[in-house]
């Protein structure tokens, strides 16, 4: 079962989500962070698959701030416009909600209940952010997140999982090489894939490199969020 929810930031900001509910009591909750192209279909499909493992998955619509609703078609054009309003919405403010859907998911669960975080691109350094930040937080996935390497100085409190791939030219070799010294005990796995690999929707979707980095993060969770 899925739903659009309403959710407030601790500034009073009002934003959207899309959250996935699991057809029986949900084993653990899980935020899912989006790229720059939006809580568009792809992110909802990404809740859509983790509700099916038994989760509570919800996506928060980090673009509200600034344009409410924003899905961008994928191609030159939905990036232009996705990095123009990533400008009005600094990771600082966004973390704002993402602090407020873990807190929303942690009133659902219970003070027992394990929470996650999944992110892509701009999520994924959102995604690093909520393991350093969000006390709350029990374990973070991140795919080929761009700015990870511009917080080294954040150490996660609890463990992540890293996803790059080899190809990107959005995130340089050389950025990876400093997060595996810098944090040589978190598993960085590397592809032979490009930036969004992990997308069925785009041209740089590698079903391979997907497959394996999803079955890599679906253990990693079912490991971290539901042990007791």
């Amino acid at each position: 079962m899925n739903e659009q929810l309403e959710l407030m930031a601790a500034d009073g900001h009002r934003f959207g989500a899309y959250a996935a509910r699991p057809a029986t009591a949900a084993r653990a909750g899980i935020v899912v962070l989006q790229e720059i192209f939006g809580v568009n279909a792809h992110i909802r499909s990404i809740c859509d698959r983790l509700a099916a493992l038994g989760y509570l998955a919800v996506a928060p619509a980090l673009y509200d701030r600034a344009e409410r609703d924003a899905q961008l078609a994928y191609g030159a054009e939905g990036v232009a416009r996705g990095r123009a309003i990533r400008q009005q919405v600094n990771d600082d403010v966004a973390m704002r909600d993402v602090a407020a859907t873990v807190d929303a998911i942690g009133a659902e669960l219970g003070p027992q209940g394990k929470i996650g975080v999944i992110g892509f691109c701009w999520g994924g350094t959102l995604a690093w952010l909520a393991a350093a930040r969000l006390a709350r937080v029990d374990a973070a996935v991140a795919f080929y997140g761009t700015g990870i390497a511009g917080y080294l100085a954040e150490a996660p409190r609890k463990p992540v999982l890293l996803h790059f791939g080899r190809q990107d030219t959005n995130i340089p070799q050389a950025d990876v090489a400093k997060l595996r010294a810098a944090f040589p005990a978190v598993p960085v796995h590397e592809y032979d894939a490009g930036h969004g690999f992990n997308c069925d929707d785009r041209a740089a979707y590698e079903p391979a490199s997907a497959k394996a980095a999803w079955d890599r993060t679906t253990a990693f969770f079912a490991e971290q969020l539901t042990r007791a």
